[in-house]
């Protein structure tokens, strides 16, 4: 999958050159629709690595507060932030660089472990009602990548917890567009190193962009309600 966040689409367009294919849109899976769904999972892995889930069992109240005190973590002071530090290489917080000037993250390396998610609310000042968000939050998302990753196994004809004890590492992404940035890459052209990524994108701003097989861009438009899943390098040599 190709990551990108920019502000307006036609304007990136005429800069960038690319050629958007319009027609295309990446599949959904439904949830709640399940084995109905694993022949449509198995395709959309093949040839997407990547699809909208939809009818999740992640509360949309949840979304939303997770949302609000994601903002308000990314607003506090630079001298806070840096002590959000890197369990391993890039898991902690990432600053503005010249690669990717207007690309920010702050980061927690393993949500199903409770020590690590207090420690990182530790580090930023959390609120005790941030904590509490929080920790809902990477609760209902460790079951939901333990749910997904225990449904592409048996899409496969697969048994077993293959993913049980493999951390799940949580990213907060800022884009720091200015009026003179737009048009221009949120992040540089990247596939995920990991296994499985859960996106909560924004509901509003568009921008998202994968490659489809062909070496086409092709627009993730925005989805309120539902998470895009994509298939990391792992998944990719699995």
């Amino acid at each position: 999958m190709v990551g990108e966040l920019k502000k307006r689409k036609e304007q990136r367009k005429r800069k960038s050159g690319w050629n958007m294919d319009k027609t295309q849109s990446i599949p959904t899976i439904d949830l709640s629709d399940f084995p109905g769904e694993y022949e449509k999972l198995s395709k959309a892995c093949e040839e997407w690595g990547c699809f909208r889930l939809l009818n999740h069992n992640i509360p949309l109240e949840l979304m939303q507060e997770m949302k609000k005190v994601v903002r308000s973590l990314l607003d506090l002071p630079m001298e806070i932030k840096k002590r959000n530090e890197d369990v391993i290489a890039g898991s902690g917080y990432m600053a503005p660089s010249p690669k990717n000037p207007l690309y920010e993250a702050l980061g927690l390396y393993d949500m199903a472990s409770s020590q690590a998610v207090h420690n990182f609310c530790s580090q930023l000042d959390a609120t005790p009602s941030q904590r509490d968000t929080i920790e809902k939050y990477a609760q209902a998302i460790h079951e939901l990548v333990m749910d997904i990753g225990g449904k592409l196994a048996e899409s496969m004809g697969l048994v077993g917890d293959y993913c049980k004890e493999w951390p799940c590492q949580f990213r907060i992404n800022k884009y720091n567009f200015t009026p003179e940035a737009v048009g221009s890459t949120g992040v540089q052209i990247h596939t995920d190193s990991g296994f499985l990524t859960i996106l909560q994108d924004d509901e509003n701003v568009g921008g998202l962009e994968v490659m489809d097989r062909s070496g086409e861009f092709v627009a993730v438009d925005p989805l309120p309600c539902s998470l895009l899943v994509n298939l990391g390098d792992i998944a990719a040599v699995s």
